[in-house]
C-alpha cells in the first residue's frame, strides 16, 4: 500500500497518532517545538513518540523562534531532519544548515504576490504549506493556489475533505497536503474522523 500523493500530518502530541500515520504511509510528522505552543511536545516526549515508529520523516514546527533559537532547540531533537516556519529568511539559513524546509503562510497573506513569492521558494528549494481559514476554498483561493502551484511546489492544508481530496490534488497541481493530528480521547484511544478518511480516500495499491 502506499499514498498517491506527498502528505505531512501536523501537531503530532501522541503515539497512536504517530503509529497510525506511520502505518499509512505518510511522508511527514510534525511537532510544536516551540514552548508556548499549546501542542508543544518535549523532547522525552518526542523520543517517546518517535522511538515506536519508523519509515517516515520528523519535522520541528516553530513560528516564532529565530534561526539560531531554532538550532539550539533542535539539538535537543537530534531525529527532526525538516523544519517549517513562517518566515522565508530563517529557513533559507536552516536549509544552509543542512535541514529540509517548509514554508507556513495563510493564503490571504500572499495574495497579490503570488508569483513572487513562489520564486523565492521555488529557487531556494522550498516547500510552501498553504493554510487558510477558508472551508471550502472561494474560487479566488483556487485562483492564487493554481499560480503558487505553477511556480513551486504547494502542500495545502486547508479545503480538504475525503469528498474533494483526489480531485484538488490533481486540478490545483499540487505536490501534497497536509493534514493536522488530534489528541488521544485517553492513552492508546484516539477518534481519526477526517483524518482516518481522508488518507484511506488517498491509498493506492502498489
Amino acid at each position: 500500500m502506499a499514498l498517491r500523493t506527498f502528505v505531512k500530518i501536523s501537531g503530532i502530541t501522541n503515539l497512536s497518532d504517530a503509529r497510525y500515520c506511520a502505518g499509512m504511509y505518510v511522508n511527514l510528522i510534525g511537532f510544536a517545538l516551540e514552548e508556548s505552543s499549546e501542542k508543544y511536545v518535549k523532547p522525552t516526549q518526542f523520543e517517546e513518540i518517535t522511538g515506536w515508529v519508523s519509515g517516515l520523516e520528523f519535522v520541528g514546527e516553530f513560528d516564532h523562534y529565530s534561526e539560531k533559537d531554532i538550532l539550539e532547540t533542535l539539538k535537543q531533537y537530534p531525529a527532526i531532519t525538516w523544519v517549517e516556519h513562517v518566515r522565508i529568511d530563517e529557513l533559507i539559513a536552516l536549509k544552509a544548515a543542512g535541514y529540509q524546509v517548509i514554508y507556513k503562510k495563510d493564503l490571504a497573506e500572499v495574495r497579490h504576490m503570488e508569483t513572487d513569492v513562489a520564486k523565492i521558494l521555488s529557487k531556494e528549494g522550498i516547500l510552501f504549506h498553504i493554510t487558510s481559514n477558508d472551508d471550502p476554498l472561494t474560487e479566488k483561493d483556487i485562483e492564487v493556489i493554481t499560480i503558487l502551484s505553477e511556480h513551486c511546489d504547494v502542500i495545502l492544508g486547508a479545503g480538504l475533505s475525503a469528498e474533494n481530496v483526489n480531485e484538488l490534488v490533481d486540478s490545483l497541481n499540487l505536490k501534497g497536503i497536509v493534514l493536522e493530528g488530534g489528541e488521544e480521547i485517553k492513552p492508546g484511544l484516539k477518534d481519526f474522523d477526517e483524518l482516518a478518511d481522508i488518507l484511506e480516500v488517498l491509498e493506492i495499491e502498489e
